[in-house]
């Protein structure tokens, strides 16, 4: 566990862990994207979508669940996706990894937002995020903001912007050691 709460308004966890060669799905990337919401916009012209109410939106193993989103739709045919929760219920993201069989990335907070072109998920407001191996817990982060990187494979856990040292958030971290996580699997 490693908690950091007085380390100022410069205060950044990073934490580059060595995760064993497993990344997004890569078939995910071919997927179609399907919307479900109470109420769908869509702008063909301009590529944009928005979901209002009951979001779910489902692309090969990725799972995003919210109260509103919106989609946008690059030239490249990449999808910048960001859905909120409202005050009941957080947004929630879930992606199968590619290598292992049954790991998953999963990850919750306020605000969830996904650029599937960078392959970088940003989570914030209460965040956690899980690396799951056959449903076990294998990493945990906790915090306002959690960025995951997925082609660098390394976490950044980190405060509001405007934070003071005294009111600073807990950051957590449970790290499952590497050699036992990958003879596990």
């Amino acid at each position: 566990m490693i908690c950091l709460r007085k380390l100022g308004l410069s205060f950044a966890l990073l934490i580059a862990c060595c995760i064993t060669a497993a990344h997004a799905e890569k078939a995910d990337q071919d997927k179609p994207v399907i919307l479900e919401a109470e109420k769908v916009s869509v702008n063909d012209v301009q590529q944009v979508y928005e979901l209002d109410g009951q979001v779910l939106l489902t692309k090969g193993s990725i799972l995003i669940t919210g109260e509103k989103g919106n989609i946008k739709v690059d030239p490249e045919g990449y999808e910048y996706v960001d859905v909120q929760g409202n005050p009941e219920s957080t947004a929630s993201f879930r992606q199968r990894r590619e290598g292992p069989a049954n790991e998953f990335m999963q990850g919750r907070g306020q605000t969830v937002i996904y650029n599937a072109k960078t392959e970088l998920l940003t989570l914030t407001g209460d965040a956690s995020l899980k690396r799951l191996h056959n449903m076990q817990m294998l990493d945990q982060l906790r915090g306002w903001k959690i960025d995951y990187d997925d082609v660098q494979q390394s976490y950044k856990v980190s405060p509001p912007a405007n934070a003071k040292a005294e009111d600073l958030p807990l950051a957590r971290a449970i790290l499952s050691p590497r050699r036992k996580a990958t003879l596990e699997k």
